[in-house]
């Protein structure tokens, strides 16, 4: 019990260490927010925010004014926000923040499918990406993980369509 409770404890700077290693063939990829679950649960409904760890995090008026007066947040955002990998490099893509995102390959970046976030972000132009089903099977819940593989090389571009300025853009080489 006592070894599990150290993993446990280890698991966020291991899955820090891992990656920030730009150019390993394997790594993580994080999904990241800081939402308050007594805020967000109450404003948007229940299971909107479901961090496990107890802590409260950024009220959703808090976000809202961040928002509003930087068109981002800086606490939601992916990690590393640039990449560079070798073609076939596998990722783990982790969601270790508490609400829903989305790890959507983009062919530019735009609006997500949150008309009110797009708006506040200035992100108006909507992704075509994020209406298709594409949309739906880069969806991360919290706590949630999927393996991702790069398998073109070139500039690929990732974003959140649900929080249009978290965003990603890999090298692969």
């Amino acid at each position: 019990m006592r070894h599990a409770r150290v993993t446990l404890a280890l698991l966020p700077t291991l899955l820090l260490l891992a990656g920030c290693d730009s150019t390993n063939s394997s790594g993580v990829v994080q999904l990241r927010d800081d939402c308050d679950p007594a805020t967000f649960n109450a404003a948007l409904g229940a299971g909107t925010c479901l961090h496990s760890n107890g802590s409260t995090g950024m009220t959703l008026s808090e976000f809202n004014a961040e928002l509003n007066a930087s068109s981002s947040v800086a606490a939601w955002a992916i990690f590393p926000s640039t990449l560079s990998v070798s073609e076939g490099a596998s990722f783990a893509v982790v969601n270790t923040g508490g609400e829903t995102h989305t790890y959507t390959e983009v062919e530019e970046f735009g609006g997500g499918v949150v008309p009110a976030l797009n708006t506040a972000s200035g992100n108006t132009t909507v992704a075509p990406e994020c209406l298709t089903a594409e949309f739906d099977a880069s969806t991360i819940r919290s706590g949630q993980s999927m393996e991702h593989t790069f398998d073109e090389q070139g500039t690929e571009k990732y974003q959140c369509c649900i929080h249009p300025w978290m965003r990603q853009t890999v090298t692969v080489h």
